[in-house]
């Protein structure tokens, strides 16, 4: 069972809402729990704002698709929803997980965003990254930790993603997390429409997820993007056909 008190990781997603890490990276969370890595997830909001459910509905749902995928941890800081502010409290709230938890990678929403919580957990985790790492900021308890490697969950974007992950022996069980939000995705019309007009999110994941495997040659995959380059040691090693 995940637990809301914080472990040593290895990952953590970070996310404005209850179901954007499913929905978004729940296939690479999954693959690396089956790699044997520990993950985790921290959730800034409890969802109170949603059209559909409410805060006690999202928290029992985020507790089950945690247990599919396998997480040690799963935090929420109850910033509040539709308002979350980018604010330094809210950059030392995070900051302060990110030391008790010590990961090493850090996956946070895309910096292009519709929903505005969603952009501001995207610049409150990148500066709380870099603020967990100050030796001398005596706003945070614990030594200084700062991850080695952030990443950008970028599905749904059109644009050139950074890299591919093969999420197809991941795939069903994703879908059973993201399932788990029957508050969300289990009213008939009242839940469609939320991703693209006609489709319900798991025609959409569906969808998409298998545009993205056929790109790079497997059945179903997950887009990401970084800032900085990718180094490889080896050409003649890397996957996926040039022609």
């Amino acid at each position: 069972m995940a637990s809301n008190k914080p472990t040593k990781l290895d990952a953590l997603a970070i996310a404005a809402h209850r179901d954007d890490i499913e929905i978004t990276c729940g296939g690479l969370m999954i693959k690396l729990h089956d790699l044997g890595h520990t993950t985790g997830a921290l959730d800034l909001t409890q969802g109170e704002m949603g059209t559909l459910g409410d805060e006690e509905d999202r928290a029992r749902e985020a507790g089950a698709a945690a247990e599919i995928m396998g997480l040690s941890y799963r935090g929420n800081l109850a910033f509040p929803d539709a308002a979350i502010e980018y604010d330094r409290p809210s950059r030392i709230k995070i900051a302060q997980v990110l030391r008790d938890t010590r990961p090493e990678l850090v996956i946070l929403p895309y910096w292009q965003q519709r929903h505005p919580d969603h952009l501001t957990a995207h610049l409150l985790g990148f500066d709380a990254c870099f603020l967990a790492g100050l030796k001398k900021l005596d706003e945070l308890s614990g030594e200084p930790h700062r991850p080695r490697k952030i990443i950008y969950c970028s599905s749904f974007r059109d644009i050139k993603h950074s890299f591919y992950v093969d999420i197809t022996e991941q795939k069903e069980r994703k879908d059973r997390a993201v399932s788990c939000y029957k508050s969300q995705f289990a009213q008939g019309e009242a839940s469609r429409n939320i991703f693209a007009p006609g489709h319900n999110i798991h025609e959409y994941m569906e969808h998409t997820q298998r545009y993205y495997g056929q790109r790079v040659g497997v059945t179903y995959a997950e887009v990401f993007s970084i800032k900085e380059n990718i180094l490889i040691d080896n050409p003649l090693t890397m996957p996926v056909k040039s022609i």
